[in-house]
Formats: structure tokens, C-alpha cells, sequence
């Protein structure tokens, strides 16, 4: 009988790894997991539920850092896939864009050698649509895995540089050293869905901030959305199917503007979203607002702009359907209520 695969995931914590990993040991699958502190482990296991039973033995966990080398070779041997999910993403602005486009990168570059030098097969590595969709102007644009963030732009966010500039150098870096080594990425948009402790994503700090009123009125910008469980199903169906080399998957169940997110919660929540604002905050506020604040700086670049990224084409070769984002944002605010992450 043979084995089931052993797969590497990287950043074994993160929002995107959990699920995916959940995913991956009820299908039977061996995980190598990466944290970057091993104290990390036992509260992991015990949100997996990898504490106990079958899934204690299938699991086992590595300390790696995207910024050392130490660590990956362990962590890959043996690993027939990879999931390279690991990827640095503030809460806030950082002052220098380095502070994320180096660990991105040169983490993705220690991931793909750990990978090749350990006989995996494929990678498939978490980028974003940030890697897409960027730098094209203000108004409604539609994209798809064909296009690319034009770095080029004035004003590109460190975090969106970060994601553009790790994607193309892992495929630069796989076409020339990968030798046989399959390698394809998952661009998701926003990020949001079930909430499992209070260690989640940053994405699901724009739902939080709704609920907590800490937005006083709703600026003119808008996100593609997708649920959690979708973009870790994209990523098991890309780890499985054949023929992924080179490919890439737009994970995006559909684009709404902040004041559509907020008049959801509204619907969906009653009395639990009476802090979530109604009023649309007039761009003149924001651009004012953004000469002292760089996080609304961000949020005033965004200013009008609808970004639509096509699922289609992971839905038309891997026949993956996501969730409406509807579904997602009550997901998200449900569970934050429930762990007591908010009021």
C-alpha cells in the first residue's frame, strides 16, 4: 500500500496554514509544519487537534525562520510537496519597505531550495493578488492571472511590493535552478472567513475594526474578498492535480466596497453591529486625514478603485468554487464575537 504524500507547510500558525493543514490530515497526509518557535507547537496541535489521535503521529513541527537558513533542510526532508504559505503581513505601515520585500523574498528563495534539494515535486506558494493587480491608476479595472502589479507606479504599498517582488523572483529563480522542481502560486484577495483563535490575519482586523466602531465613517475604497476554507482548498486541489508547472490561481469570490461589507455586518448581526458606521466618510476627509496618518494614506491611494480579479480560470481547470463573500464576513464576525475578540 502506498504511503500517503509528506508535505512541508510553512508558517504553521498562520491563518491560511491552519486550515490548510486541518485539510491535509483528514485526508491522510503527512505535515512537516514550519513555526518559527517551537514553544508555538502544543497550542497548534491542540487547535488542530493534532494533541491526539491519528493526527498526533501524522503532524510534526520545525523550527524555521524566513529570515535564517537554519531549520529548512530539516523541515523538507523527506516532502514529496510543499505549501509555501508563510509570509510576513503588518498590521500597520512600516516605515521601510525592505522590512517585508526581504523576508518575502529571500523566505521564498530558502523554501524553494529546501524543496528541490529535498527531492519534492511541487510547490505551491501563497502570493496574492498585491502581486496583480497594483499600479494600473484609479477607476474600475478588471484583471486576471495574465497581469501583473506595475511596480513602476509612484506610491505602491511596501506589502503589495513584497508580494509582487517574491512571486517573480521564486519563478525567476525557479526556471533557472528548480531543474525539475514544479512550482505554482495562489494569489487570494482579502482573506477572511472562520476565526479560530486570536491569532488571525491581519485582513480580519477590517471586519474587527466595523464592529468596533473604530472607523467612524466608511472611506470610498473597496477589496476582492475570499473565504479562509476556499483558499486552502484552491491550495489542496493545486498541490493534487496534474500538469500545475508555471501555473497560477486568482482565489477571489467577488469584490464589495467597504460600505457594502459594513451594511452586511449591519444586516447579518443587528444589535451586535450597532457600532459599525453608516456614514460615507467624503474623500476631501481622508486625503486630509492622510497627510498625518499613514495607514489612511494607504486607504486614500485606494480611493474609488475597483479591483476585480477573475476566478474563472481556477474555476474552469481545477473546478474550484468559491464562496460568496457574504458568507465569509459573517463567518468572520460571528467567530470574533464568539472568542470575545470584540465587544
Amino acid at each position: 500500500m502506498t504511503p500517503p504524500p509528506r508535505i512541508l507547510v510553512t508558517g504553521g500558525s498562520g491563518y491560511i496554514a491552519g486550515v490548510l493543514i486541518g485539510q491535509l490530515l483528514a485526508q491522510g497526509w503527512r505535515v512537516h509544519a514550519t513555526v518559527r518557535d517551537l514553544a508555538r507547537e502544543p497550542a497548534l496541535r491542540q487547535l488542530l487537534g493534532a494533541d491526539r489521535g491519528p493526527a498526533r503521529e501524522q503532524l510534526r513541527c520545525f523550527a524555521a525562520d524566513l529570515r535564517a537558513d537554519a531549520g529548512w533542510a530539516e523541515a523538507a526532508a523527506g516532502c514529496s510537496h510543499v505549501a509555501h504559505v508563510a509570509s510576513p503581513l503588518p498590521v500597520g505601515v512600516p516605515r521601510d519597505a525592505n522590512e517585508l520585500i526581504v523576508p518575502a523574498r529571500d523566505g521564498a528563495l530558502r523554501v524553494l531550495r529546501a524543496a528541490r534539494d529535498a527531492g519534492a515535486r511541487r510547490v505551491v506558494m501563497t502570493s496574492s493578488v498585491a502581486a496583480i493587480s497594483y499600479g494600473h491608476g484609479p477607476g474600475e479595472h478588471r484583471f486576471t492571472e495574465a497581469d501583473w502589479t506595475n511596480l513602476a507606479a509612484p506610491g505602491i504599498p511596501p506589502y503589495v511590493q513584497s508580494k509582487a517582488i517574491a512571486e517573480r523572483a521564486a519563478r525567476d529563480w525557479v526556471a533557472r535552478e528548480g531543474g525539475g522542481l514544479e512550482f505554482c502560486t495562489v494569489n487570494p484577495s482579502v482573506v477572511l472567513g472562520p476565526v479560530a483563535s486570536a491569532d488571525h490575519s491581519a485582513s480580519v482586523v477590517i471586519v474587527k475594526s466595523l464592529l468596533e466602531g473604530r472607523v467612524p465613517a466608511l472611506p470610498r475604497i473597496g477589496f476582492g474578498i475570499v473565504d479562509v476554507r476556499d483558499v486552502a482548498e484552491l491550495h489542496w486541489r493545486a498541490l493534487t492535480a496534474p500538469g500545475m508547472a508555471d501555473e497560477r490561481f486568482i482565489a477571489c469570490g467577488g469584490f464589495l466596497w467597504l460600505r457594502e461589507i459594513a451594511a452586511i455586518l449591519r444586516a447579518e448581526l443587528g444589535e451586535a453591529a450597532r457600532r459599525v458606521p453608516t456614514l460615507q466618510m467624503p474623500d476631501w476627509t481622508v486625503r486630509l486625514l492622510a497627510r498625518v496618518s499613514p495607514t489612511v494614506r494607504a486607504a486614500a491611494s485606494e480611493l474609488g478603485t475597483a479591483r476585480h480579479q477573475d476566478p474563472s480560470h481556477a474555476r474552469e481547470l481545477l473546478g474550484w468554487v468559491p464562496r460568496p463573500p457574504r458568507e465569509a464576513i459573517v463567518a468572520t464576525a460571528r467567530d470574533l464575537r464568539s472568542l470575545g475578540l470584540v465587544p
